[in-house]
């Protein structure tokens, strides 16, 4: 068996041994909550306080609920570990309810619906009830549905509750809905939580078989936990109180789907006498970097903030470039990472590029592109991989060219038959010749209606949206819209390239991926691009306090990513969304002290990396290489 305390400071040792009253760990980013969680429950095997299989391990991940089965396993030296339930909250449910749902009417067998099957339910349901989807969308209705149940609200619950003719109405496709899902023995997603509750609190019984199994409770980010995660650990815990909560209000950055930092100071009144243990030496980032995520999170007001320290000491200050554009920020951090690879050896694996939103990777990607740099996204598809942008990029060959029938059937997909009927007739009275690229984009997605088939106030629709709108970006760049499609075409074509290098490319390349994205990830490099007001903190969350702070949190996410240099990027003027326009540098870039900041300005980006928006075809084999003299 490991020695249990190896490598744990005295801090992380006295959170392993506690015993007695609950448990709440403040952890700060990099200060190894996870060591410590799978140490306290190895720890309790070692001390016989209790077996594996009277451990519940809840976390958010089936990775991270792996991990800590593994290191579990080495700290114990055999098999023990096997027994330990150590998985997300979903998974927790789903068994609960395969054993003990009978009670609540649920077979055993019961299928769970994804979401497409429950967008077909609430489509066969509006039909029902003749209501059109463009009436009432089934991605909101199913919002509604998902955020009434996070809230522990039923059918009933929600209808009395409704305001206004929508709400109303979705509260009604709610009741019909569950009905349905009963009738078919099914449950959506949601359900595997509210259910799981429903049987603890209407079946007491069932509950005590908890309390008797699981003597201890370990919960990890406990700060993305929403009202019914949280009121299932509070129940299982009830009896007992033998539960530990690991978590840090300032990396709590899914409140836009139901996550509440709250839960954490109500953890501590629900169990009056918990005793708090902070973790706050960080083992992951530099000293500088830790004084800047310091110095930017202390400027929130709302929850505990902790003081990050490091023993590790580096004289590399934080680099500050201001660009003069998106082209030439993207090639600013082209140039460094060739020079981060090349000249200090760092692997490509080990550098991350962050964004605040989707939209933000196309001008790096084609960048990395053009300067034959690796990389891989996470979390996502590269832009012109992406559906939405496929859907209008087949509208614009329509339009170029009418005899497009592969194009033309993606846009008969893309808006239905009736839709793409009064398409068709719109191109009839549209002069291609005459109009710009952008010209012809914005009449397209307008007149065909395209874009009601999102929902602005849902954030995976703002998302396509805004990928769309920065579509627009490069429409402004090619006025012609042969050019245009010429560009894209050049770029799906590099994109098929690196594709068949795609396992070493997974292995090797650099990390492009969005600021929500990135938690729980750490860098030797990382770069934080689009450092702007309207960008970050986004022009969304700019008016009340409770979203400036969780912007704020968001960035103090990306900053503590980074172990040994950190790059912050921002653009003095952006052509982004298809508009050009002058942008103030962040406030967050304000709140770092000066003396840990090291400015470089645009002309000291090398003139092999000029700025261009173009590829070309270089021989008949097609490769593709970036050729700095057209503009």
């Amino acid at each position: 068996m490991s020695d249990i305390f190896s490598g744990l400071n005295e801090f992380q040792k006295e959170a392993v041994i506690y015993q007695g009253s609950p448990l709440l760990i403040l952890a700060g980013a990099g200060s190894g909550k996870t060591r410590v969680l799978t140490h306290r429950a190895a720890y309790f095997v070692q001390q016989k306080l209790a077996s594996p299989g009277e451990i519940l391990l809840l976390t958010f991940t089936n990775k991270a609920a792996g991990e800590m089965k593994q290191r579990m396993g080495r700290l114990l030296n055999d098999k023990k570990a096997d027994n330990l339930f150590a998985g997300t909250f979903h998974s927790f449910g789903c068994r609960t309810l395969r054993i003990y749902g009978q009670h609540l009417g649920i077979s055993s067998d019961f299928v769970i619906y994804d979401s497409d099957d429950q967008e077909n339910l609430v489509r066969s349901l509006l039909s029902e009830m003749g209501l059109t989807p463009k009436e009432f969308k089934p991605s909101s209705v199913l919002y509604f549905i998902e955020a009434a149940k996070n809230s522990y609200l039923t059918p009933q619950q929600a209808t009395a509750q409704a305001h206004g003719f929508w709400e109303s109405i979705a509260a009604k496709i709610y009741v019909k809905y569950q009905s349905k899902l009963m009738q078919n023995q099914a449950l959506d997603f949601n359900d595997l939580l509210f259910k799981t509750v429903e049987l603890f609190q209407q079946y007491p019984q069932v509950l005590e078989k908890f309390w008797q199994k699981y003597h201890y409770i370990l919960v990890d980010e406990y700060q993305d936990t929403n009202q019914i995660q949280y009121l299932l650990t509070k129940l299982l815990a009830a009896k007992y109180r033998q539960i530990t909560a690991v978590g840090d209000a300032s990396q709590s950055i899914y409140g836009w789907r139901g996550a509440d930092y709250k839960n954490l100071s109500a953890f501590t009144v629900d169990f009056a006498d918990t005793k708090v243990i902070n973790l706050e030496q960080n083992y992951r980032s530099t000293e500088n970097i830790l004084e800047a995520a310091n110095a930017v999170i202390s400027k929130n007001n709302s929850h505990p903030v902790l003081k990050l320290f490091t023993t590790k000491k580096s004289p590399a200050k934080i680099k500050v470039f201001e660009s003069d554009s998106e082209i030439s920020e993207a090639d600013y951090v082209s140039q460094k990472i060739k020079e981060l690879h090349d000249t200090l050896h760092f692997a490509y694996k080990d550098i991350a590029v962050l964004y605040r939103m989707n939209a933000q990777s196309r001008a790096i990607e084609e960048s990395f592109l053009r300067n034959t740099i690796s990389y891989v996204l996470i979390g996502g598809l590269r832009f012109y991989d992406r559906a939405e942008i496929k859907d209008i990029i087949a509208m614009l060959r329509v339009a170029q060219n009418r005899k497009d029938s592969l194009s033309a059937a993606r846009v008969e997909k893309a808006l239905g038959k009736r839709r793409k009927i009064i398409f068709d007739q719109h191109l009839d009275n549209l002069n291609v010749k005459k109009l710009s690229s952008i010209q012809i984009l914005e009449s397209l997605v307008i007149n065909s209606g395209y874009l009601s088939k999102y929902n602005p106030q849902e954030e995976d629709d703002l998302k396509k949206i805004e990928n769309i709108k920065e579509l627009k970006s490069v429409a402004a760049t090619y006025p012609k819209i042969n050019d245009f499609l010429e560009n894209v075409a050049l770029v799906q074509q590099e994109y098929s390239l690196q594709e068949k290098n795609k396992k070493k490319e997974n292995r090797e390349g650099v990390r492009l991926m969005t600021l929500h994205s990135s938690k729980g990830l750490e860098f030797d490099v990382v770069f934080l691009v689009g450092f702007e007001e309207g960008i970050l903190p986004h022009s969304r969350s700019m008016i009340e306090d409770n979203d400036i702070e969780e912007e704020r949190r968001l960035c103090y996410v990306g900053i503590t990513r980074a172990k040994e240099l950190l790059y912050i990027t921002y653009a003095s003027r952006r052509l982004f969304f298809g508009k050009s326009s002058l942008n103030e540098a962040s406030r967050f870039l304000h709140d770092i002290p000066g003396n840990l900041i090291e400015c470089e300005s645009s002309s000291e980006v090398t003139r092999d990396l000029r700025s261009s928006h173009r590829f070309t075809k270089q021989d008949s084999n097609s490769d593709l290489v970036y050729d700095p003299d057209i503009y």
